[in-house]
């Protein structure tokens, strides 16, 4: 089966399984942009007491956390854990936006896709996933997002061994259509299939693409001769 078809057949087994993930749940881009640097190495959950803290300090506008009080912020965001590495993390992206855009978003994000990745890169703690995460979920650019679950799921259904970072991203981006909706519904499908299904001990017998992977295949093909 020809690349693009086994990921479109992926992706609308995965969207009639769990239906669509409506992610990233957020009521502004900062709100994004803050939440991909704070979910690093933390659980969503925590996440969004942490947001929901910094919300009712008046603190999710650019302006506003840029001249907070460490402390205050550091107190705010201390569910998601590393509140003072995250802390310093957001307040300097916030500084950041208010001193070369005044805050606006729009002026932000309305250039050149690796123009403002590379600028977002250049920022202490946004690695490749989390301005990936930031330029599709916050600035609607069309770029899919790795995480582990991706590249678990990559080797898993048999599409590629690659696992370094931007290999995987563009086998995605080579096999997909250019479209901001289904990266970000296939990439938040993939990290429910992680979840639910594909984990590191994952449940073959009832992930819904069973059929179709390889991995599943194997273990299913192990149990039969086996028994």
């Amino acid at each position: 089966m020809p690349l693009n078809d086994a990921l479109l057949e992926a992706y609308h087994q995965l969207l009639t399984h769990f239906g669509s993930q409506h992610w990233w749940p957020a009521d502004t881009a900062f709100e994004v942009m803050i939440g991909a640097i704070l979910t690093q190495q933390s659980r969503w959950l925590s996440v969004e007491e942490s947001i929901c803290n910094l919300k009712k300090k008046g603190l999710l506008e650019p302006e506003a956390l840029a001249n907070a009080a460490p402390q205050e912020v550091e107190e705010a965001i201390k569910p998601s854990g590393f509140y003072h590495q995250k802390a310093a993390r957001i307040q300097n992206l916030s500084r950041y936006l208010v001193e070369h855009y005044n805050g606006d978003l729009d002026r932000f994000f309305g250039r050149e896709l690796l123009q403002v990745r590379n600028e977002l890169l250049q920022l202490d703690g946004v690695g490749p996933e989390t301005a990936d995460s930031i330029l599709l979920y916050a600035g609607a650019k069309c770029v899919f997002v790795v995480d582990a679950y991706t590249v678990r799921f990559c080797s898993r259904f048999g599409l590629t061994k690659e696992g370094r970072y931007d290999a995987v991203k563009s086998f995605f981006e080579a096999g997909l259509p250019r479209n901001v909706s289904l990266y970000r519904e296939f990439h938040a499908l993939i990290v429910q299939l992680g979840k639910q299904y594909c984990r590191a001990r994952p449940l073959c017998e009832k992930c819904p693409l069973s059929g179709k992977c390889v991995y599943g295949l194997e273990m299913n093909s192990e149990k039969t001769n086996k028994g």
